[in-house]
């Protein structure tokens, strides 16, 4: 692979991973840093042999904390192996390893923090609530009780910032309940905080960070019945199942959704009924491109867990048939097919039919599945799939391949690159006045899919806000109206902005343009976090790190808050906002929390911080 190729790798390698390192040496971008393949190349062949009891497993490394892997390459038992690996290599392996930055263990846990809250217990989920991705199992993000009125919203004011300690990015969206605050960090660490003030009950530190939203809900006590407690649920990127007690933080179950080497879990559990339902992603497509690597054997899944005590119920793969032997390149790398069709996003619960809908995302090698690209409807009680609508054929997708392939390039490679048109988002159920349902669903592609569950999942329309990504992580709706941000700018066009479309037909009500201006190279005022609506209004934010709330009748400006800027924490946390992504603002009991600084990608880049607005 050539040295630009691989470098492509490498940007787009740090773009999937939600595990980033402390600040990094100065040479690290001109280093191999493409974990999952520099992996694959010098530690597999020993830590992957499951025969070889002398080398533990990848399973068991990634139970180490990043500091241990750190020391054994530095200075411990694997440093002759690591004599030729540099400083910066050695910690991309050991965070990639550990799923955490290092530092992260001491930096973030509850009892080093001074804004410690008083001692007071759960209350419940009686009062103001956002639970879960969507705020409901049909995924609208939509607040209908918000406890402001569209008329307050020009008055928010930034009433509290709370730092991640050592996070590298924030990506987790806030879960409200019972006047506390529950959030996740890539630091690995989950938090419970008070939500008017900010203060910190516990916090939990996961095996590896925490990307997803959480949800919470009532659960009875294994050894009595008749005693109730409330666990919030969430994942990591290593793939682990946790449900933590929401009152004190205690573990009470945790479960490993899938054992593929690469497989994490990004979208937000869906809880319904007593049943947890856990989408699995991956990040082997940042690794296939790679010439000796053995392309691919990864394939997206729902698993169906019992709530109450993590019992597997079913699993179901987006991929009913299993990798097998494909072909062999011309050194010898043995290829699979068929993979892919990873479940980036939050299920969505349909009880009326008794059917979960999820999206999926592209192919990573040959054959392209139909359950690629495509929405999918499982039954809840068995996991068996009721019907597959594919929208993108044939859409094969790998970092640092090129869209044809070359001589010289890797044979891992596919031939012909597809157009990386996932579904990174969650599909909506909207129940319509004339008795109606739709699945709705925006694919990266840059359209707006309404599907009929009722007809197989047949379309029904179509429209496109965008020419195709990046990724744009939700809408929400109303009932009547669907709200969809475009995750590219085009100036002097039709596209890009948001948009609010008719539920029933597709018709576009109203646009708000990107507020650039043609010629202007320093615009990144792609909508590219997850849209929030409430009576009156609609949030979403952009990529230059700024919120905006628009009217829900006619696109106009509400209020506007530039979070990509330093401050000052209730935690003493050094913290600042960057580009607003993946995780969209919350509503809840007059309160608006926005976390800032999703990743590397557009606009400002990672930032560490969550931020809480009321009316003044």
């Amino acid at each position: 692979m050539s040295r630009s190729l691989r470098l492509v790798v490498v940007t787009v390698a740090l773009l999937l991973s939600a595990a980033h390192g402390e600040a990094q040496p100065a040479d690290m971008p001109a280093i191999t840093a493409n974990a999952p393949g520099y992996y694959t190349q010098h530690c597999a062949a020993c830590h992957d042999a499951p025969d070889d009891s002398r080398a533990p497993s990848r399973a068991a490394l990634s139970r180490r904390s990043p500091e241990a892997i750190y020391e054994a390459l530095a200075a411990g038992a694997m440093a002759a192996h690591a004599s030729d690996l540099s400083d910066g290599h050695k910690r991309v392996l050991a965070t990639f390893l550990s799923g955490r930055p290092l530092g992260s263990i001491g930096a973030g846990d509850a009892a080093s923090m001074a804004n410690r809250c008083a001692p007071t217990p759960f209350s419940g989920l009686d009062g103001p609530t956002w639970n879960g991705w969507g705020r409901d199992a049909g995924n609208s993000r939509f607040q209908p009780e918000p406890g402001l009125t569209a008329d307050q919203v020009p008055g928010l004011t930034l009433r509290w910032a709370f730092g991640f300690p050592n996070a590298a990015s924030a990506y987790s969206q806030p879960l409200v309940a019972g006047g506390r605050v529950f959030v996740g960090s890539d630091a690995a660490f989950v938090y419970a905080l008070d939500a008017a003030r900010g203060c910190v009950h516990w916090s939990y530190l996961a095996e590896a960070g925490v990307r997803t939203a959480l949800s919470i809900g009532r659960v009875s006590a294994a050894a009595d019945a008749r005693t109730t407690r409330h666990a919030v649920y969430f994942g990591d990127v290593k793939a682990n199942v946790y449900a933590v007690d929401a009152d004190s933080g205690e573990l009470l179950w945790t479960r490993r959704a899938d054992a593929h080497a690469f497989a994490r879990i990004t979208g937000t559990p869906t809880l319904h009924a007593g049943r947890l339902y856990v989408p699995v992603s991956s990040l082997e497509e940042a690794a296939g491109g790679l010439p000796d690597y053995a392309c691919c054997t990864f394939r997206g899944s729902i698993v169906a867990y019992d709530a109450r005590d993590g019992r597997e119920l079913w699993k179901t793969y987006t991929i009913a048939t299993a990798p097998r032997p494909t072909r062999t390149t011309s050194i010898g790398t043995q290829m699979y097919g068929p993979s892919g069709a990873a479940v980036w996003s939050a299920p969505t619960v349909d009880g009326e039919r008794g059917l979960l809908y999820v999206t999926t995302g592209d192919a990573y090698s040959a054959p392209a599945d139909e359950a690629t690209d495509a929405v999918m409807a499982i039954r809840l009680d068995t996991g068996d799939v009721a019907w597959v609508k594919q929208v993108t054929p044939d859409d094969i997708w790998l970092a640092g391949c090129r869209p044809v392939r070359e001589p010289g390039d890797s044979e891992t490679c596919p031939e012909k690159m597809g157009p990386d048109a996932d579904f990174g988002s969650s599909a909506s159920l909207e129940a319509l006045p004339d008795g109606r349902s739709f699945v709705v669903a925006q694919q990266k592609s840059g359209i707006v899919w309404a599907f009929d569950p009722d007809r197989d999942g047949a379309i029904v329309w179509q429209f496109r806000i965008g020419t195709g990504r990046p990724a744009q992580f939700g809408h929400a709706s109303d009932g009547r109206l669907g709200y969809f941000a475009a995750p590219d700018v085009q100036i002097g066009t039709d596209l890009g902005g948001l948009f609010a479309l008719r539920l029933a037909t597709g018709e576009r009500v109203w646009r708000a343009a990107p507020a650039c201006e043609e010629g202007d190279p320093d615009c990144s005022h792609a909508h590219l976090a997850a849209v929030t609506a409430m009576p009156g209004a609609v949030f979403s934010g952009t990529a230059d790190g700024i919120v905006r709330a628009y009217s829900a009748l006619d696109g106009s400006v509400l209020w506007a808050y530039d979070t990509a800027r330093p401050f000052e924490t209730v935690n003493g946390v050094e913290a600042k906002g960057g580009s607003l992504s993946g995780p969209g603002p919350v509503i809840a009991g007059g309160m608006v929390f926005i976390t800032s600084g999703y990743s590397h990608i557009g606009g400002d880049g990672p930032g560490n911080v969550l931020l809480m607005f009321a009316p003044e």
